[in-house]
């Protein structure tokens, strides 16, 4: 098959996907924004890249943006088509960024799937749930709603979709939901794995390693939806406690991926670090900003304990990586959590806003649970056995592409 994969930031979630179809033969293409710099395993076209939209504050903003983006990368495929006489067999889009939209309208005979990673919704989800910082009104619901309305038209349009959890495929509506079919991305467990010999090196010039009390923190951006807030406030009691802990956080620190910067200052950590002045130790504290994967993966293997927290959302890929590696995990007892770990079976769960059960799961971790080795072992179990890259989730990858094109001979 000819096969195109479009995607703002390819290779995105295909990184893997989309090598191991042109392995097996197939003509594999990404189509991507011209700004997208990232290495590519497989030939990109670019598209031309919004720049920098100009639409008034309405409810239809955000459709107008997306809209615009999808006419785009429409416009680009057309040129494939009539320049270069390209015609897919089959399409494999994001959804989120509205490129999908208008693509129907260029190739209508090809195959158009398209990766449905969450619908926004007004009750149950991100939407009211942490009343601090976003409480739930009229307003904010009305505006999720108005912000679906390319995600859905998305779905609609497309032959079949995925997700890569039961969770964020169950945020769809069932008329939406049967179209989906559920297929995590995957852990490569031959790389993200334990390791007594990693050593992590501090910009202090301090090396830790295994054995080392080592508190993990790990978000693309130090925000509230990924409890920065929550699990900052439960530090000072457990540095108290652990006067030999050293705090490690990855993440960027002066943006945010999801919702909105705080109102009194420039960024989450900023406003944080304010509010917990002179009840923290610095000195352990440490905020390594993005770092390289290596790095990244390192920190993991040496981590004594590794606390993620999340609003009901998104599943963060640094969860599944984190169990991979076999770490001793405090997560927040959320629905995408609970999707993967059990509390006692191969991890912890605490409330997201039970600040002293935090406290308390990351004390009794960083001391020595004597649980730890079974719910560490059990953790890295359940990516081995429901989640291995190489050996259950790209095959079903493949096999579930392939199963919209040409039978093969």
């Amino acid at each position: 098959m000819k096969i195109l994969f479009v995607h703002q930031n390819f290779p995105g979630q295909f990184v893997h996907l989309a090598p191991a179809l042109a392995a097996r033969g197939h003509e594999v293409m990404g189509l991507t924004d011209e700004q997208n710099k990232r290495p590519s395993p497989v030939r990109v076209v670019r598209y031309k890249s919004p720049g920098e939209m100009q639409f008034p504050p309405s409810l239809g903003k955000t459709y107008a943006e997306h809209a615009e983006r999808g006419w785009l990368a429409a416009r680009g495929c057309r040129a494939l088509r009539d320049q270069h006489g390209y015609t897919p067999d089959l399409i494999f889009g994001h959804s989120g960024w509205g490129e999908t939209l208008f693509l129907r309208e260029i190739w209508p005979e090809a195959r158009l799937l398209v990766y449905a990673e969450l619908l926004y919704r007004t009750r149950g989800h991100d939407v009211g749930f942490d009343a601090e910082i976003s409480p739930g009104t009229d307003e904010g619901r009305v505006s999720t709603v108005a912000r679906s309305a390319h995600l859905i038209q998305g779905i609609v349009q497309a032959d079949a979709g995925l997700a890569p959890t039961h969770y964020q495929a169950n945020s769809f509506p069932p008329e939406l939901r049967q179209k989906l079919t559920v297929i995590h991305d995957g852990i490569d467990v031959d790389v993200v794995r334990p390791n007594p010999e990693a050593t992590l090196t501090l910009p202090n010039g301090r090396v830790l390693r295994q054995g080392d009390e080592v508190l993990s923190y790990v978000s693309r951006s130090l925000e509230p939806y990924r409890g920065f807030h929550s699990f900052m406030r439960a530090l000072p009691e457990v540095m108290r406690a652990r006067p030999d802990a050293q705090v490690v956080l990855v993440g960027g620190e002066e943006d945010v991926s999801y919702g909105g910067k705080p109102k009194n200052a420039d960024s989450w950590k900023a406003a944080m670090l304010s509010e917990l002045e002179g009840k923290l130790d610095l000195s352990r504290i440490h905020f390594l900003g993005r770092v390289p994967y290596a790095q990244y993966l390192s920190l993991l293997q040496v981590a004594r304990v590794h606390c993620y927290l999340t609003y009901p959302f998104v599943l963060s890929w640094s969860l599944t990586e984190a169990m991979g590696a076999g770490c001793y995990i405090v997560a927040s007892d959320t629905a995408p959590v609970q999707e993967l770990i059990q509390d006692g079976k191969n991890g912890r769960l605490v409330p997201f806003f039970d600040q002293q059960a935090l406290e308390a799961a990351l004390i009794r971790g960083l001391e020595g649970d004597p649980e730890a080795a079974r719910l560490k072992e059990a953790a890295r179990s359940t990516i081995t056995e429901g989640y291995d890259l190489r050996r259950r989730a790209l095959p079903r990858l493949v096999e579930w592409v392939e199963s919209f094109g040409p039978r093969r001979v």
